[in-house]
């Protein structure tokens, strides 16, 4: 069941917290925090937390005079840029933690979430990204942080390991259900182990990053390039029948047996969260990929573009995915039938999003040395 604080004036994202769906912005930048801009989203658009990646990051640092003090400060004490990136990126989370402390107490740490990514260069390093969540967590040290762990197959037992030791966690870049449910085993057994130890398993909180849009930017492609009526007929529907199923996993899932146990022990639900929901097909409403998966317990991380979009004009008419399993399962049988392999599309989709958060993150590593050298 979904917690919400007491409803803002934004009617269409107030009807979506309502529904069940957290509002989280899928964006971070110290002028968001200094200009108390993060504030006002939370009080008027039902905002109740933030997922950073790379590429926020590194669109922050290269625009902006937020952050030429710090930049200055830690060229004065001969940082290096690695350093100067993971105290600059550690303090914008901090402090973004502390926005959202009230909605955390609230909410009783339900939401008031703020997430930050481990290096994308250690996606399929298991131990250093385990090393990595570790001195992430320790060095914010905000019960309301969350380490983001791509849910490569490297990835898998970090996430277990990062759970074990008590670490709250969202893993970032899953594409298939077949993965999903790794994802979701792995965040068992974590809780399995944390619990041997002794912790208190109400503290950890984990969310799983379904990502949506890349699905039918892909799929599309390839529909177009098949060209027949039937083809393109499945415009557009992959990516939220996709999304849909994987509720259905997760709400299998957490009511298995040993699932519920945990539960019992006082664990909690590692809850869906849409991510990649900024419609890049212009032929799509600019609501499409929030107000079509709408049910309870689910994380939607929006662009401001979209928050804007939904606040605006969002027509949210309760339950868009509970109920309708057999329709996508028909969908992603009509898009086998007519020659698109979705196990080979979400592989090309894993990849490449470890690829683009590699060039982001090296992207943000050129901004910050040439903020350091022009200090």
């Amino acid at each position: 069941m979904s917690i919400t604080t007491e409803p803002t004036t934004g009617s269409n994202t107030e009807a979506l917290s309502k529904a069940g769906v957290s509002i989280w912005l899928d964006d971070l930048s110290r002028e968001r925090i200094v200009t108390k801009n993060l504030q006002q989203l939370i009080d008027e658009k039902n905002v109740v937390g933030v997922t950073t990646n790379p590429t926020i990051f590194a669109s922050a640092l290269a625009k902006g005079e937020t952050y030429d003090e710090q930049v200055r400060e830690l060229k004065a004490k001969g940082a290096d840029t690695a350093q100067a990136i993971f105290e600059i990126t550690t303090k914008d989370v901090s402090d973004a933690a502390d926005v959202f402390r009230g909605v955390y107490d609230a909410t009783h740490g339900y939401d008031g979430r703020v997430s930050i990514e481990v290096s994308p260069e250690l996606a399929h390093d298991t131990e250093a990204t385990i090393a990595e969540a570790k001195r992430l967590w320790s060095t914010i040290e905000k019960p309301n942080v969350m380490i983001k762990i791509p849910a490569t197959v490297e990835g898998l037992p970090a996430i277990t390991a990062a759970i074990a030791a008590g670490i709250s966690v969202n893993v970032t870049l899953i594409f298939s259900l077949e993965r999903y449910k790794a994802v979701i085993a792995a965040y068992l057994e974590g809780l399995k182990q944390a619990k041997d130890a002794g912790i208190d398993l109400s503290t950890i909180h984990s969310v799983a990053s379904f990502f949506v849009s890349r699905v039918d930017t892909e799929i599309d492609k390839r529909l177009d390039a098949i060209g027949t009526d039937d083809a393109k007929a499945l415009k557009g529907r992959s990516a939220v029948a996709n999304a849909r199923l994987a509720y259905e996993v997760f709400v299998d899932a957490f009511g298995a047996e040993d699932a519920i146990e945990l539960q019992e022990a006082g664990a909690n639900r590692q809850r869906p969260l849409w991510a990649s929901t900024g419609v890049k097909d212009p032929s799509l409403p600019d609501t499409f990929y929030v107000v079509d998966l709408v049910t309870h317990g689910v994380v939607n991380t929006m662009p401001e573009k979209t928050l804007d979009a939904v606040a605006d004009h969002g027509d949210v008419q309760g339950d868009t995915i509970v109920g309708k399993y057999d329709e996508a399962r028909e969908d992603l049988e009509k898009l086998k039938a007519v020659g698109v392999d979705l196990d080979e599309v979400t592989d090309l989709l894993e990849r490449e999003g470890v690829d683009k958060f590699i060039v982001s993150w090296h992207e943000l590593t050129d901004t910050v040395a040439k903020a350091l050298e022009s200090a």
